[in-house]
């Protein structure tokens, strides 16, 4: 390790910055934000800096650097783009033992300034030690889409009670165990999700708990988490953040290879999938389960396929865990629609071919009426009809019958998002035949409309006759 990490308190402190252009004005910036007093020297400032000299929150002085400038300061950033100027004023300070910066010179820096992730007060720094600076920033990148935008409320709301817990458990043992049970607890979440008021609430009443025991008399809680169309980079990480910190999985059929890599692997995971043709779990004792592990004080993820409120039987799920007093929070996914839709090329709305969208099923809940067929027939619109395979035939004849062209343009997706996706472009008339013909099976997704007709090739326009693909 040839960089010893650390993080300087320039609050209030003297900074100098030589240099006015733009790679000057980025290091002004990460500057401000810690509360440093930054002097800036150059000949001339970008619209940035000079916005900021006149709005005097930086100080500006016109002239070139002189080697007096150094001191009193805290660190200094050689910034100028100019090597000879650069390289001279990192020679000044590093004379006068103050810490320098020249940009993307490590060879005649003291400190490098790593790639940040700002959650403050929460700050990760990601240095390559100026072999890959770009690296560095992917990186950073990824942490930034990784950790919630709230984290650093929630660490301040943490500190906010640090005195109270500390009076309450003067054990450090004791103290160590509520703050590991907190951040991984139901207040966190709350925090979290902005629901602060309510967290606080709850802080109060278990930091005022006399019993050692107080965090584990919280009570389990489910999580509805939708976990996309199969890739697991549409995953949202808010469902992966409640994925990691879940005692118990309960998951269907159609979760994508990947996703449940995201879960503890101490988590106990339950697989209530229907699979054509053999015994699955009831819809009833998949809610009896999740009341049942919850109510023991497990934090159960219920991980379904798309989003668990469009045709997954999440609100069913709620309805029950909520007249048990189950606290249950909803996690939406991409739901297969747009996510099918966008891998095989389709706009489900279009100016020119579809003003509308509407989504239905292939098979409704057991004794319900008949759908709207005309509503579903009317023109202007893409009908996207979820678990429709089998019915295929029966539902294009239905569309004929009430209005809608044979020659209407219709694709089939299969394994929509996956590795292993298909795409069918065909029209409503040749539907069932086309779905024979390429041994498509479920999970497929049906697209009806003009909009159909882009499936797969990228360049098809509504106008072009429909033709069957196999992609």
């Amino acid at each position: 390790m040839r960089y010893f990490p650390t993080f300087l308190d320039l609050q209030g402190r003297r900074v100098l910055v030589v240099g006015g252009g733009e790679t000057a004005a980025r290091k002004v910036r990460l500057l401000l934000k810690a509360r440093a007093k930054v002097i800036v020297v150059a000949h001339s400032l970008c619209d940035e800096l000079g916005g900021l000299a006149q709005a005097g929150e930086i100080a500006y002085d016109e002239r070139e650097f002189r080697a007096g400038d150094v001191l009193d300061c805290a660190c200094v950033i050689a910034a100028t783009g100019l090597e000879a100027v650069d390289e001279a004023v990192a020679e000044t300070a590093r004379v006068a033992n103050i810490p320098v910066n020249a940009v993307d010179r490590p060879w005649a820096s003291t400190f490098i300034t790593p790639a940040i992730v700002d959650r403050d007060p929460i700050v990760i720094g990601i240095s390559s030690a100026g072999a890959s600076p770009v690296l560095a920033r992917r990186i950073r990148a990824r942490l930034e889409a990784m950790l919630p935008p709230n984290l650093g409320r929630l660490a301040g709301f943490a500190e906010s009670f640090r005195g109270a817990v500390a009076a309450r458990r003067p054990s450090g043992r004791r103290r160590l165990r509520f703050w590991e049970w907190f951040f991984d607890s139901p207040v966190a979440e709350d925090v979290l999700a902005g629901r602060e008021a309510r967290a606080r609430e709850r802080m109060l009443s278990l930091v005022n708990r006399d019993d050692d025991d107080a965090e584990d008399d919280e009570g389990g809680e489910v999580a509805i988490v939708g976990a996309g169309p199969g890739d697991p980079d549409l995953l949202t990480f808010k469902a992966m953040r409640f994925l990691q910190r879940a005692d118990v999985i309960v998951h269907d059929r159609l979760i994508g290879d990947g996703i449940l890599d995201y879960a503890r692997r101490d988590a106990e995971r339950i697989y209530v999938g229907k699979t054509p043709g053999a015994k699955a779990a009831t819809q009833a004792e998949i809610n009896a389960l999740l009341a049942e592990h919850a109510l023991a004080g497990k934090r159960v993820v219920r991980l379904k396929g798309g989003d668990p409120f469009i045709f997954g039987r999440g609100g069913e799920e709620m309805e029950y865990l909520h007249a048990r007093g189950v606290h249950t929070e909803i996690v939406p996914g991409i739901t297969a629609a747009t996510g099918c839709a966008a891998a095989a090329g389709i706009p489900l709305t279009h100016r020119d071919h579809a003003k509308a969208v509407t989504f239905a099923t292939g098979h409704a809940h057991d004794g319900a009426d008949e759908p709207d067929w005309p509503a579903l027939a009317t023109p202007g619109q893409t009908l996207v009809i979820y678990m429709g395979v089998r019915t295929a035939g029966r539902i294009a004849s239905r569309l004929i019958d009430h209005g809608l062209a044979g020659s209407t343009p219709a694709s089939v997706i299969e394994n929509g998002t996956m590795a292993t996706q298909r795409v069918v472009a065909t029209s409503l008339e040749r539907l069932e035949a086309d779905i024979r013909a390429h041994g498509i099976s479920a999970p497929a997704l049906l697209v009806v409309g003009q909009v159909a007709a882009y499936a797969g090739t990228g360049t098809a326009t509504a106008a072009e006759p429909a033709r069957a693909l196999a992609i």
